[in-house]
């Protein structure tokens, strides 16, 4: 690993962003698989939410191995808090110029996690945000199939009402992750970081990338705390939720946490956004035929129409 804080246009250096809580069991792996990119200028700040297991050890023995390894204290509320106390602490210690990518504690990332997302976002103007598809694999690590395509384009008026950005492949360059930075000193409570990381890149005008390759391999276990959506059963599930008004709540909590950072927007983003906080005061006809302007969209056709649904019923 080259010396952290040294970057170029060719080898960004990249923080890696990891929420860890009782990771003992898969841990090991995941930063196994982080000493073996292919992008070997990084360094990883990881905010614990207070482990009781080996987790903290873990960590210490792979930093003493020579990784440049940053422990803290998480908040302990959780991952989406977790994650954005690292953003924050990010904005005050990160070096300039540099990256950030985050990281879930139990996942594998392929040799080219990073360098796959580097070779996307250099050498363009403005800030940018590089995710993919994942390998969604059993506990064991096994049994790999292919996550969902992502058919539509990405953009602000898809991630008003829909999180397509997963996580724990996001990786935003220099541009793209002091913006993120900033934004998260100005954010209230986020349903999860990567929505809220996708919501303002795209409101802010970023590149976005969406790469149909796999780069990790996503660990399905009884603990995760939001898994993966590939099914039909588990789409059935998320579209009730929508139907049953947990869209609505969200989409409150996003409006609250967005408020903050709307004068980051363009100013064809920023009048979206206030059209579409406004839209939920107005009563029909008016709120659908004001929905229909905004040309929001989720990425299949059923889940659009069920996004439709709600706006009609007053569940979003």
């Amino acid at each position: 690993m080259t010396k952290a804080g040294a970057h170029s246009a060719d080898t960004p250096h990249v923080v890696i962003l990891m929420a860890t809580y009782q990771g003992a069991e898969c841990l090991r792996a995941q930063l196994d698989s982080l000493a073996a990119q292919t992008h070997a200028n990084w360094s990883l700040l990881v905010g614990d939410d207070g482990s009781r297991d080996a987790t903290r050890a873990i960590l210490a023995a792979f930093a003493a191995e020579g990784h440049a390894v940053r422990l803290i204290d998480g908040p302990g509320q959780g991952a989406a808090a977790n994650f954005m106390a690292l953003l924050r602490e990010a904005a005050r210690s990160a070096p300039p110029g540099a990256w950030i990518a985050f990281c879930d504690q139990d996942d594998v990332w392929l040799p080219e996690r990073l360098a796959r997302g580097v070779a996307a976002l250099c050498g363009n103007a403005g800030p940018g945000l590089y995710c993919s598809r994942t390998l969604i694999v059993d506990h064991d690590l096994q049994n790999p199939r292919l996550s969902v395509p992502r058919p539509r384009p990405l953009g602000f008026r898809n991630a008003l009402v829909q999180n397509v950005a997963a996580g724990n492949t996001i990786l935003l360059e220099a541009e793209g992750a002091a913006l993120a930075m900033a934004a998260s000193l100005e954010a209230a409570q986020v349903v999860v970081h990567d929505w809220w990381t996708y919501q303002i890149l795209s409101g802010c005008g970023a590149r976005l990338v969406h790469d149909d390759a796999p780069t990790l391999l996503y660990r399905q276990h009884a603990a995760n705390e939001i898994g993966a959506n590939d099914s039909r059963r588990a789409q059935l599930r998320r579209l009730g939720m929508l139907l049953r008004g947990t869209m609505r709540d969200w989409t409150t909590i996003n409006i609250a946490a967005l408020s903050g950072s709307r004068h980051r927007f363009t100013a064809e983003n920023r009048a979206l956004f206030e059209a579409f906080a406004a839209l939920r005061g107005r009563r029909l006809p008016g709120r659908l035929i004001a929905f229909a302007r905004l040309g929001l969209y989720r990425q299949t056709r059923i889940s659009t129409l069920a996004l439709w649904v709600s706006v009609l019923i007053g569940l979003m």
